[in-house]
Formats: structure tokens, sequence, C-alpha cells
């Protein structure tokens, strides 16, 4: 972490306080007395201290998430924030390329590198406002709802922009990288608390606030949890979200096996649960159809787990309480949770013992921030295709290049994103990369339009501006057409109806292709785009995301070689949506993802070509047989055999040969990202635990491993392995 000192340490002064218990008040005390303002104390005897003093509408009022000051202690509420790919603020911060494209770079340093980067900014807008009486913008606290670790397993998904893919290893990964980097790495502060969303199976937008998933406990646990499990356990999340649908019919607010039994009481949880916005009231109007009444939503909600949540949380409480529907010792709990996170974010402490609180407002949008930002994009962009080793582009030997398309001259941010200055568009990009006299020609071809009736976007495109695009294309030497989609397509409240691109979208293309051979295909989009009749017309694709603020840079970097593509897709591409299950059949065995999809992909799960090529040799498996508490080692080596340097993502998948349930055809279970120069080679080393070859058994309500073989792959991609063997599992 880089600690910036020209900030001036300040504190944070409050004001004298008594002492009162949940119902009967007690004589005023002493400021000096308050042991909860004592920084030599530990937390835990701090936060029960400063609770011991709170009447039962302070309480309630501090579970407020938005909650007024608690006037007495001059407490304010956190004022929490979101930061999926950056600050949310009302000025510009550093804006990264969207989660997907993050997971898509498969590099966990690179991710924590990113967090790190964000949660300085978040704890430089806070620094700022707590030492400028004169500081502009809104005042953000330390409770940040991120990452969202929901997998993708519906690809019409509308928030997959805002998730790590369809793999609960990759995204576990992933996450705790984010994690780490967002909560920092002091031993006794946390830099920001990390909320994690959105607790559990949650994939459809779709009347999300009534929804009710069926699912089996095996895949509960086996696909739908272990990320989280991931995140909370190794990761130290310190807050995770219970989402809006039900699972089983039990809404998710008021889910005491997910909010209890399983996150606190087996997973350990010491943190706090906070519902997801309107979450008790998508209990009574959605769930329940108004037919349950706000205190018995209040108190189911606490008395199932969730911690902390909107105002009727600090409206009910009280009544909930005194009418016997909720001990006061849950209520307590509940508040010690959200408050020993505010302790160890130091707001009690004077700023000169916490090390974040000298981190310096200069670090928003700084410099080293937008060039970590331009990193990222170039390591999420994933080539598709590359017939002939088509692409690079020779921008030496190119005199006229067409630029074509809606996404050419858009910037699209992404869901839950912040301010940006001066963002880079494809075809910004283009012409800060082309060589000086190339003639640069734009024509978009086909608008994008946002349709209010629907949740689809209505493309319209006139004759006049299609020929205006097939002209361009068929005078230049190269044509670049940028298609894709946007918010008005897939985001939050706003699922996909369809897996292909805008109807007029692909008609561009083929009309362009056509025209010019030499056309390069850019997708700007998030969620699996099929399109195989694409596939088949141009010699290059190149898959692109929403890039951030330097992604027409990034993708100009990749188009002219400057830059190897390294990245891998973090999700498949299906061919066709006859290959989908239905949305709501939540058994991925049915044909979800590269585990059990039915057929071949468009593309698939971890695909993504170079410029260069990697060879692998020496393939071993250092222990033949292992018992179920054991672990396989496995190494290979991996070599540049090509002419540029480049970046490859080694991945090992594992298959249980003989199993007594469906398994997948393979599992994800290790990855390693390693750039090489020409001529270099690198062994990979991959240590993968037994526990990580197990399945749920639902008869003994716990994992376990068979004894038996299991096949054991390592390649470039799922469908590209280079090499494998066999290992035994003992009795």
């Amino acid at each position: 972490m880089k600690i910036h000192l020209s900030l001036v340490s300040a504190c944070i002064f409050f004001t004298s306080c008594f002492s009162v218990s949940s119902l009967q008040a007690q004589a005023p005390q002493p400021a000096n007395a308050a042991v909860y303002l004592d920084p030599s104390q530990p937390v835990d005897t701090r936060v029960q201290d400063l609770i011991s003093r709170l009447s039962l509408e302070e309480k309630a009022m501090m579970l407020n998430h938005r909650g007024p000051l608690v006037e007495r202690l001059n407490i304010r509420s956190d004022g929490w924030n979101q930061c999926l790919h950056g600050v949310w603020w009302d000025r510009p911060t550093t804006m990264f390329p969207v989660s997907i494209a993050i997971a898509a770079t498969w590099d966990t340093v690179l991710v924590h590198d990113v967090a790190t980067a964000i949660s300085d900014e978040a704890r430089a807008i806070y620094n700022g406002w707590h030492t400028d009486s004169s500081f502009k913008g809104e005042k953000k606290g330390l409770i940040y709802r991120a990452p969202v670790i929901n997998v993708s397993r519906n690809p019409y998904w509308g928030r997959i922009n805002e998730c790590y893919g369809e793999d609960p290893y990759l995204t576990g990964r992933v996450g705790v990288a984010y994690v780490k980097g967002l909560q920092g790495n002091d031993p006794k502060y946390l830099k920001l608390v990390s909320t994690l969303k959105h607790f559990a199976v949650n994939n459809v937008e779709r009347n999300r606030q009534a929804l009710s998933a069926t699912v089996s406990e095996r895949m509960l646990y086996e696909f739908w949890l272990p990320h989280f499990r991931d995140c909370i356990v190794e990761g130290g999340a310190q807050s995770i979200m219970a989402s809006y649908n039900a699972i089983n019919g039990v809404p998710n607010n008021i889910n005491k096996m997910l909010l209890t039994d399983i996150l606190k009481t087996k997973w350990g949880f010491k943190g706090f649960v906070v519902s997801d916005l309107g979450g008790v009231n998508s209990m009574v109007r959605g769930h329940e159809k108004g037919q349950m009444k706000w205190e018995d939503a209040v108190a189911q909600s606490l008395n199932a787990g969730c911690d902390f949540s909107d105002k009727e949380f600090m409206d009910y409480i009280p009544a909930a309480v005194k009418g016997g529907l909720l001990p006061e010792a849950r209520l307590n709990d509940a508040l010690s949770r959200v408050m020993r996170d505010r302790f160890l974010l130091g707001e009690f402490d004077p700023p000169s013992m916490v090390p974040y609180s000298r981190i310096s407002p200069d670090v928003i949008g700084s410099a080293e921030h937008r060039q970590l930002a331009l990193k990222t994009a170039r390591e999420s962009l994933v080539l598709l295709t590359n017939k002939n080793s088509f692409l690079p582009l020779d921008k030496m030997g190119i005199k006229t290049i067409a630029v074509i398309g809606p996404h050419a001259d858009l910037f699209t941010a992404g869901g839950y994103s912040g301010r940006v200055t001066d963002p880079v568009t494809p075809l910004q990009g283009i012409r800060n990369k082309v060589a000086p006299g190339t003639q640069v020609i734009y024509e978009k071809g086909v608008p994008v339009l946002p349709r209010k009736d629907s949740t689809d976007a209505l493309v319209t495109a006139t004759k006049e501006a299609l020929q205006n695009a097939v002209e361009a294309a068929r005078k230049a030497d190269i044509a670049i057409v940028y298609v894709g989609t946007t918010l008005a397509i897939e985001a939050e409240g706003r699922d996909r109806t369809s897996l292909g691109l805008p109807p007029q979208q692909e008609e561009l293309v083929k009309l362009v292709a056509a025209a010019n051979p030499r056309t390069v295909v850019v997708e700007m989009n998030a969620g699996p785009l099929a399109i195989p009749a694409i596939k088949d017309a141009v010699p290059a694709i190149l898959e692109a995301w929403w890039a951030g603020e330097e992604g027409g840079n990034a993708i100009a970097d990749v188009l002219f070689g400057d830059v190897n593509p390294g990245g891998k897709l973090p999700l498949t591409v299906y061919t066709s949506a006859d290959q989908v299950p239905s949305v709501d059949e939540y058994d991925v065995t049915k044909g979800f993802t590269y585990m059990y999809i039915n057929g071949k992909p468009l593309f698939a799960f971890g695909h993504g070509l170079s410029y260069t090529r990697f060879a692998y040799s020496n393939f071993k498996l250092l222990t033949k047989k292992i018992s179920s508490t054991g672990e396989i080692n496995a190494e290979i080596t991996v070599q540049n055999t090509g002419k540029v340097k480049g970046d490859e993502v080694v991945q090992l998948y594992v298959h249980d040969v003989e199993a007594s349930v469906k398994r997948p055809q393979k599992e994800l279970r290790g990855f390693s990202r390693v750039s090489l120069n020409p001529g270099q080679k690198q062994t990979i080393r991959f240590r993968v635990p037994a526990q990580k070859l197990a399945f749920y058994d639902e008869k003994i309500h716990d994992f376990v491993v068979e004894p038996g073989l299991f096949d054991v792959m390592v390649g470039s991609a799922s469908d590209d392995i280079k090499a494998s063997g066999q290992i035994e599992v003992l009795k």
C-alpha cells in the first residue's frame, strides 16, 4: 500500500457522552470515562461499552444504513458507497474496466492492485472531507458495496458486467484478491469494509423481488456458495448483502439457514449482513404481497441473521423488541457486528493512529491510476478469432482505415459507474495510434436508441447510413466495426432477451465484410454474444468489453500489435440459445456453463488467442496416488516459441472418471498468468488439495471425496488441453 503524507493529521471529536441502558437512562459520565473512545482498549470491549450507552431508539437508528445523526453522541451514519470498478462519486474518479473485463485478465495480482487503487481513492475522499472544511464533493463513508460475486449461470443476466463470470473457482480467486485490496493489509485497521453481493443464488433480474429459486442442497453448496465461502473465510470480507430473491420459498432476507447457520455458524463470519436496498419492503410487498406486517418483517429479518437495513429497521425495531418479537440480545449482536467494523475502520480513533488517514486526495484520478486502468484494459482484451494471423495490423502499411459502428465513438461506463475525465472512445484510440498521414473515415452505420416499452434496444438505421458505412469500408484498406450492447440492453433490472447482437448491428457487419473482406469486429459488451455468422464472415474478432476510461487506447494497442492480447474468457459463449436451459432451471448439470454444456460452444470458457505461440512440455504429476486429505502436485513447462513477447494463462482442470453422481466434464482448479519473452520458458507448479475433488453428498450433508481415478488436465483453455494424466484417490 502506498501512503501519501501530504495530509495533515486531524482528530474527529465527539461530544461528551452519557450512559443509557436500552430502556432506562443513567447519570451522565465525564467523557474520559467513555471506554469506547479509548484506543488502548480491545475493540470488542469498546463496542460493548458504546452499546451500553445507547437507548433502544438509538440502537434502531444506528441500524438504519442511511440513518440520521445520533446527536447525543455525535455519531453519524457511515453513508456507504459503491466501487465495482472505481469509486462512485459526484466528482471524477479513476474508472477501470467493468468487473467481467477484470475477470478476463485472469491476473489476481493485477486485480489486487486495481482494488488497492480504488480503496486509496475511497479513503482519500473520506480523508478530504474530514480535514478540509472546504472540500468539494459528496461525503462518502468507508463501507463499500463491492464486489459482486454472483456467478453468471444465466447468460441472459443483465448484471454480467458487474460479476466475474460463470465459474465458482475463478470467481473465488478474483473475489479474494479484490476483497483484500479493498480492505488493506494493516494488522489493526481496515482500509474499507468490503460488502459481498448478492447472497445468494441471484442472477435473474425479472421479478427479482418476488422470485424464488428452486435449488437442491447439493447445487447450493457445490455451485452457488463456494466463492462466497472463499471471500469470507480466506478473503476476510467484513460485510455481505442478502439478495432480494428467495431460495426454495424462503426470502433471503429472512433465510436463517443462509444468514446464520451457514454464514455465521459454519463459516465463522464475524462481520455484518445488510439487506439489499428495500430488502424489508421486498418481503412485505414482494414475496408476501402485503400479507406481512412491517414489525414482523423487521423482527424476522434480524432473527434470521440480517443485521443492517433501511429506514424500516429504525422505525420498527423498538416496537418489535417491546412486543417480544425480537430479543434485545439479538439486536445487540447485530449492532455489535456493524459497529465493530466501524471501530476497525478507525472512525473512533485519532487519525494519527490510522495509517490510511494519510492517503491524500491527490491520488483521486491520478496519472498513476489512469496508467493502471490502461494496463487492466489491455490485459482484459480477448482475441476470439484471428484467421491466417490477420492481426496485428501493420499501421505503416495502411493508408486509409474505416472505423464503423454504433460503439466506435461511444463510451459505455457500465453499472454502478462514477464520473470520468476524458474517457477514450475506440475511434479516438485509433486516431491516437495510426501512422501520420493515415486517413481515418468514421461512419456510425447503425444508431443505438433506447426503447421505452421494452427491455431491448430498438436499433433503426436508414438505408443511407448503411450505404455510407459500406462505401467507407470499400474505400479503406482496413475496416474495423465496433458492435455490442449498452445498459439499455443489459443492466440491473433488465435481463437480455436475446444472446445475439441487435439485428441491424449484425446486418451492418455482414454488409461491411462483403464490401471489404479485410474487416475486424470489436465487441463492446458484457454478456456473451452468440454470433456464429459473424465468426464465419470476418477474419478477426476481438472481445473488448466495456473497457473503462482508457479502453479506446487499449483496443488500438492490441489491434496494431503494440500489446499482445492475453485475456481469456471467464464465461462460455454459446453457439445459440438452443444450448441454454430455462433460466428457471437452477441445476447447472442440466446444461449450464462449460462444466455441463450440451454440444460445442462458439467460444469456450478460458479461450483466448495470442500473436505468439506457446509450447507445453514436461507435464508431471509428482504423486500418482493420494489420500482424501492429500493434494495433487503437478507441474508443466511453458515456452514462448513465437517471435513476440506474450502472456499465457495456464489452466488446470480436473474430472472425476467414474462418479456416483453427475460431475463436470471439466472443472477449473488452478491457473497462472505468465509473461514470456520469445524463447523464454517457465515451469508452472500447481498444488490442488484433494478436497477440491469433492462433491456435496446430500446423504451426509457434507462434501465427500470418492476414491477412484481423476483426470488432471492442463491447457490454454477448457477446450484446448495440452497435457493430461491421472491420479488415484485411495480408500
